[in-house]
């Protein structure tokens, strides 16, 4: 970037990406990117207009938006997300194409044509703790637009994003589907359970890092996406795409819930410990229906 055509300003930045974009391209490339192409000549780019948006950037299987309101980003994202389910519904749920979407506003650089800073930041990191068809958005813009849209927000609490320096306090836009409960004083949505696919089903969680050193965040993380890249090509398995586990990072995870928000039969968890040339890992393999240990290593 050039320091002498630097332009700060206040937008808001809506994140969108495909959930699931390897799995459902491992199953059949050429027909998801064409419906993938469909999607945004149709549906994606024509609601952005409609709501006064403007893509900074096609990200392969997502988008960069940034609109003058997070109002209008808000409805922009919820209309996008309703019209993708209605479509879905005749589609099996292994074949859906779904969007993750996250929303934030803030202080961006722009540059030729292009956006950066924090706030461009923040917007993908709230796209990835979204639910697949789902919406998240960051506490500066849910103030933004309490009272100013037609739509319910769940509080999720503070969020450890990653690469932003502390937790942020994140809410969840309901949809249909949703239905809220009360969890720590604050009214929490849970996803309804999703079907299980008519094959072996396999979501493989982020590795815990026993190393205490965070660094090895990126070994940890490199290891988890062979095992998932190496598993997908297996088409008797139905494995979950590495956006979808991820978002279980760092937290306390109970397998049966990753189960029913995932679609999945069997939750694979692991530690890993690098120490020099030597690397320790653990793994335990889990019914996510019944919470059993089905073998461990």
């Amino acid at each position: 970037m050039s320091d002498e055509h630097l332009e700060r300003r206040l937008a808001a930045i809506l994140a969108a990406d495909v959930a699931g974009s390897c799995r459902l391209i491992g199953i059949d490339e050429e027909g998801t990117l064409a419906r993938l192409k469909a999607l945004r000549r149709t549906l994606f780019d024509p609601k952005i207009a409609d709501h006064h948006g403007r893509v900074v950037k096609n990200t392969g299987d997502g988008a960069l938006v940034e609109f003058g309101s997070v109002v209008d980003a808000v409805r922009c994202a919820v209309e996008i997300q309703r019209s993708v389910a209605e479509q879905n519904v005749t589609l099996p749920q292994d074949s859906r194409i779904e969007f993750r979407i996250g929303i934030h506003v803030g202080d961006i650089i722009f540059d030729n044509n292009d956006i950066f800073g924090d706030g461009v930041n923040i917007a993908a990191r709230l796209e990835g703790i979204a639910e697949p068809g789902g919406v998240s958005i960051s506490d500066d813009a849910y103030r933004q637009v309490r009272g100013k849209v037609e739509i319910a927000c769940d509080d999720i609490g503070p969020q450890c994003l990653k690469n932003i320096a502390e937790p942020m306090r994140a809410w969840r836009v309901r949809l249909t589907g949703q239905i809220p409960s009360m969890q720590s004083g604050s009214a929490v949505s849970q996803p309804r359970a999703l079907p299980l696919p008519d094959k072996p089903s396999l979501a493989v969680l982020p590795f815990q890092n026993m190393s205490g050193d965070p660094e090895q965040e990126y070994f940890a993380d490199g290891v988890v996406e062979d095992i998932i890249t190496a598993l997908s090509r297996f088409k008797s398995l139905f494995v979950i795409a590495r956006n979808s586990s991820f978002t279980y990072r760092g937290k306390a995870v109970d397998v049966k819930q990753v189960g029913r928000e995932l679609g999945v039969r069997y939750v694979l968890e692991r530690s890993v410990r690098k120490s020099g040339k030597r690397v320790r890992i653990v793994g335990q393999l889990i019914d996510a229906r019944t919470g059993g240990h089905l073998w461990a290593d």
